[in-house]
């Protein structure tokens, strides 16, 4: 039987489909084994960083070099994919990482802006939710780090190919790029996404549930990328 945090592997696998020869830069243990799975089965040409100084194969050991400089040259040219954590999203994918509440007095301190702006305006950056709820899918951030549609002003590689969390995979497909549910994963409902989402999501006639990994993949996760079951972790169910 998949579990719930497989479908998450899966769905942000998915994430890198068809990206090409690019840098991936996932953060989080489910991105990270995503990242890995995609470059073992259908994104062969994906470029893996250990993030400092290295490319690296799915196993970890070092395949080429990669300089701050050249580095650079990727992320600003458009030529990484980032999937970042989120702490608040909102519909547009505005996302925030700083503080909860009032910037000059926050209730919270968290990470800080970091490379958010930068990320997001120069590269495609999807986002990673392990606990979907109304206190991170909100109807406003209280800070923006992560730049979404609303405020991107044509910056030209901006781009949010999809959010995935632990109830379902949501992109940004719409006219006003405003977050559309695009799959389910199974077990999960439409009601309890709209439930557990701080704003109307957009919602077609018909949601597919997230698709089902094949048994190579289910083997790769298990056996080889990771064996000790620590995606259960962040997905527990």
């Amino acid at each position: 039987m998949t579990t719930r945090a497989e479908y998450c592997v899966i769905a942000c696998a998915e994430a890198w489909r068809d990206g090409g020869e690019i840098l991936a830069s996932p953060m989080g243990l489910i991105p990270s084994v995503g990242a890995r799975l995609a470059r073992l089965t259908f994104a062969p040409d994906l470029l893996l960083t250990d993030g400092e100084a290295t490319l690296v194969r799915p196993d970890g050991t070092a395949e080429g070099w990669l300089p701050y400089r050249q580095h650079l040259e990727l992320v600003t040219g458009g030529r990484r994919h980032v999937m970042m954590g989120a702490s608040q999203i909102d519909r547009y994918g505005n996302q925030n990482i700083s503080c909860i509440g009032d910037w000059a007095r926050p209730v919270r301190q968290l990470l800080g802006v970091r490379g958010a702006p930068v990320n997001t305006l120069n590269n495609p950056t999807s986002y990673w939710v392990p606990r979907h709820s109304r206190r991170v899918f909100v109807e406003r951030v209280d800070m923006v780090c992560g730049v979404g549609y609303d405020r991107a002003a044509g910056a030209r590689h901006h781009r949010i190919p999809r959010v995935v969390s632990d109830l379902g995979v949501f992109d940004f497909a719409t006219p006003d790029h405003a977050m559309r549910l695009a799959s389910v994963h199974p077990g999960v409902t439409v009601e309890e996404v709209r439930e557990a989402t701080g704003f109307a999501l957009v919602v077609g006639d018909e949601v597919p549930c997230t698709r089902e990994p094949t048994a190579a993949e289910l083997r790769l996760i298990r056996e080889v990328l990771d064996p000790g079951n620590t995606r259960a972790r962040e997905v527990p169910l």
